[in-house]
């Protein structure tokens, strides 16, 4: 059946094409398993939260836009009533107009949330044409585009410095509904939502040990399609893959008895308890959505994630606002992303780009573009592999914390600084191969890296490394590392401490003043400046780089499941989530690969200028 939604329509009536409904909401009581809801242009504030699943992921319930017309949903309100004090607009509000949920006394607090601690800020907001105030403690700080609230007499009261606008003449708005397109129950499998343009969701601070809604997402469901939207404007999180709330709720802000690390231990093994496998959650797909302007996340999720698919999604201004901050934040930010591929995004303008938190096993991050993020690019965090990396370009100044050991670092440009450490005093747990059950827990030793056919560009900065010479001292095999071990004598886990780990690296190209490690036996090293530089202009990225003469006599490395060392923990191969041999055979573009190294194919020595994204 194809249901239709419209804003001539009525709730009464049939949802035919003739006979439209007039909310989604109408329609989400109606569609089964295979059915289409069409819904028509226009603006519906409203959170659409599905009922009824699809039974396959061929059977699904579908949820579209009407061809060619533009369809809104919002969690917001328009609000009138405005009133002037000395240069302040005040409104009331009855507190029985947001029903259950209440943006207004609900506060951004959580697991992780380092600043501010006070409790002010809120999950509502305050928007003049789509464009968000910032938040204030109270009256006295009510500058230009400001606002602050308070409850008085059973009423929301905000106040607001609106510089030369009136607000009852344009459009103001206010956060009143949680989300946008999500589910009250969890299980509410196999549905596509597409063409939307989704803002102004009031969403709470999403850490992994709570929690996580979205302004979308499916909760704890398998096997949504979210694709081609405009998502924009969430207090925290954009789109949530993440938890529910009964495998534990900020523990650590609201019991405090261990530390957050032993609670989101706890998580990960409550969820496997709560039902947490392939066959029941996971296995989403993402893609094709323009997401910005969300305080958290334009993308989140602590274990809902695995088995998914993220491509093509342009993702910016997340996090960059700082009017809170807290360890979750990040373009992506996924706990857990077992099997997940996440490819040919472009991230920039975010505080962290992308942040793969525990548990990466088998995620694969490929082909994506990252440029002007404030503090780095990418955060690989406490995963013990395999996990591939392969035909990146990280352009800004800091591309990435590695605190990794079973990663493959193949054909990517890093134009920045590396941070490097190990993680010996938190054991975090790897898995049976591309599965959740879990296989055994382990610290993070340092090493058992691999990185092949990469080029370095920039200068050491800040404590930060240019180059792979971090890892000089490290052994480079595993039978080398062993031997080093076990000449500690007889012991246990304290003998594999001392030393550290093997890595495997070659074939990569060292410019400006990058440096390799000193066991590397074949790579181009030159200070030769590479003038790299990632911009965009027109809803174009261009990549510009001057490469030496000694490029074009450089020789790729074969990528093959073959070629690349099991990670010495998790004791698996590389390979494809359904767990055929994984080969690196075409470059970020789609075109195969001649033999030269990088991320591109037809880059050459001199100077190069390639077009590498265009907006659709």
């Amino acid at each position: 059946m194809i249901y239709h939604v419209a804003k001539t329509g009525n709730d009464n009536n049939t949802g035919s094409e003739k006979n439209p409904f007039l909310t989604i909401s109408k329609a989400t009581q109606t569609a089964h398993s295979g059915d289409t809801v069409i819904v028509h242009e226009g603006e519906y504030r409203e959170c659409v939260s599905p009922v009824f699943s699809g039974d396959s992921a061929y059977e699904r319930i579908t949820y579209t836009s009407a061809d060619g017309e533009k369809v809104i949903i919002k969690g917001s309100e328009v609000i009138k009533g405005w009133k002037k004090e000395e240069g302040t607009w005040k409104v009331e509000i009855d507190n029985e107009f947001f029903g259950e949920y209440n943006p207004y006394t609900t506060t951004i607090d959580g697991d992780w949330l380092m600043s501010p601690i006070d409790k002010f800020l809120h999950t509502g907001a305050v928007y003049v044409y789509d464009s968000a105030l910032k938040e204030v403690a109270d009256e006295s700080e009510l500058l230009e585009s400001t606002w602050y609230t308070e409850q008085k007499d059973g009423k929301t009261v905000i106040y607001a410095n609106f510089g030369g606008y009136d607000p009852n003449q344009g459009i103001t708005e206010i956060n009143v509904r949680q989300s946008c397109f999500y589910p009250k129950e969890t299980g509410v499998n196999y549905i596509t939502v597409r063409g939307f343009e989704m803002a102004h969701a009031a969403t709470p601070w999403a850490p992994p040990t709570a929690d996580q809604p979205g302004l979308i997402g499916p909760h704890w469901s398998k096997g949504w399609i979210i694709e081609d939207n405009i998502i924009h404007d969430s207090r925290c999180c954009g789109i949530s893959l993440g938890k529910e709330i009964s495998t534990g709720h900020n523990p650590a802000v609201n019991f405090g008895r261990k530390s957050g690390y032993q609670y989101q231990l706890e998580t990960v093994f409550r969820a496997v308890q709560a039902g947490w496998c392939k066959e029941k959650i996971g296995s989403h797909i993402v893609r094709n959505n323009t997401i910005y302007d969300c305080g958290q996340n334009g993308i989140v999720g602590n274990h809902g994630g695995a088995f998914s698919e993220i491509y093509k999604n342009h993702i910016y201004n997340i996090g960059n606002r700082q009017e809170f901050f807290g360890f979750e934040i990040a373009g992506i930010k996924l706990h857990a992303a077992i099997d997940t591929h996440i490819h040919h995004n472009v991230i920039h303008d975010c505080f962290w780009g992308t942040w793969l938190d525990w548990q990466a096993q088998g995620a694969r991050l490929s082909s994506n573009i990252y440029f002007d993020n404030i503090d780095k690019d990418l955060w690989l965090e406490v995963t013990h592999g395999p996990l591939m990396v392969d035909n990146n370009i990280f352009a800004s100044k800091k591309n990435f914390t590695n605190n990794v050991q079973g990663a493959a670092f193949v054909n990517n440009i890093f134009a920045g600084t590396t941070q490097y450490y190990s993680v010996l005093d938190r054991s975090t747990p790897y898995h049976f191969p591309h599965s959740t059950a879990v296989a055994g827990c382990a610290a993070m030793y340092s090493g058992d890296n691999r990185y092949y056919n990469n080029i370095f560009c920039g200068k050491d900065a800040d404590g930060w490394k240019a180059g792979t010479d971090y890892y000089n001292g490290y052994s480079a095999s595993l039978k080398e590392y062993l031997e080093c071990v076990h000449t500690h004598g007889r012991g246990d886990i304290d003998i594999f401490m001392r030393e550290k780990q093997p890595v495997y690296i070659n074939n990569n190209c060292y410019l400006d003043e990058a440096q390799p490690f000193d066991r590397e036996e074949t790579n181009i090293n030159t200070k030769q400046a590479s003038n790299i530089s990632v911009t965009m202009e027109n809803g174009k990225i261009h990549l510009e780089i001057m490469l030496p003469e000694e490029f074009d006599d450089l020789k790729p490395y074969g990528i093959k499941t073959e070629t690349l060392a099991k990670p010495r923990i998790c004791e698996l191969p590389f390979e494809n989530a359904d767990g055929t041999p994984i080969e690196i055979n075409t470059d970020m573009l789609g075109k195969p690969y001649r033999n030269t190294i990088g991320p591109i194919s037809k880059l050459k020595s001199g100077n190069n200028k390639v077009l590498i994204w265009s907006a659709q």
